[in-house]
């Protein structure tokens, strides 16, 4: 995964700083959101040399309230976040960082500080949440080629063998639910839905893009 400034030229990383409306304890909250799917990971405070920081690196720097310090996303866990887009609202007093997300996001091991549903489906909330991080884990994977991992080996056999492999795991999951095994069937549906997260990457497809696909046939 590369680190890349958000802005290229020092005049527009002051000009966007100076477009910030800090509060008076020369704060401004920070959205965390994951670029490829949307999910909102976590919030934390900026104060101008994190922002600026962070423009410049293309990784994220935040400000701490409790220990009165700068800090880098990652830094201690190896969980970096590497910022894709910056907004800033309406108002200029809130940020936006959309990030692709280097394992998990909160401190506590979960994929988003967000994790705790209420007034809706916990289970379908966790669910989404498994699947973004699956393909998360998948792409560093492709990008990374690590040695032994089998992820990687599958990027290494090809596109063709990825397609094979799809194929294979679908027809054991529809022979295990004509056969009525609920075990089978939950085992080859999570094997299918693996496979399937690793031929979207090999095809630069994201979720996001099949959730905004799903969400128009719901209508």
């Amino acid at each position: 995964m590369k680190q890349r400034p958000v802005f290229t030229e020092s005049k527009e990383t002051e000009e966007f700083i100076n477009s910030v409306k800090f509060d008076a304890a020369g704060l401004v909250p920070a959205v965390v959101q994951d670029v490829l799917n949307s999910e909102v990971l976590m919030v934390a405070w900026m104060n101008r040399e994190s922002l600026r920081r962070t423009l410049e690196s293309g990784r994220t720097w935040f400000y701490s309230r409790s220990r009165q310090a700068l800090w880098l996303k990652g830094e201690t866990s190896g969980n970096y976040q590497y910022v894709r887009e910056m907004r800033l609202d309406c108002d200029g007093d809130t940020l936006l960082l959309k990030v692709e997300q280097l394992g998990a996001a909160c401190h506590e091991g979960t994929r988003s500080c967000f994790s705790r549903v209420v007034g809706g489906s916990a289970e379908e909330g966790r669910a989404a949440g498994i699947i973004a991080e699956l393909y998360s884990l998948i792409l560093e994977r492709w990008k990374t080629q690590p040695q032994g991992s089998y992820t990687a080996k599958l990027f290494q056999g090809g596109r063709g063998r990825i397609a094979q492999k799809v194929g294979e795991e679908a027809v054991e999951t529809v022979v295990a639910a004509m056969q009525d095994s609920h075990g089978d069937l939950v085992e080859e549906t999570a094997d299918l839905i693996y496979h399937l997260l690793v031929l979207l990457v090999d095809c630069g497809v994201s979720t996001g893009e099949i959730c905004e696909k799903l969400a128009e046939r719901r209508r």
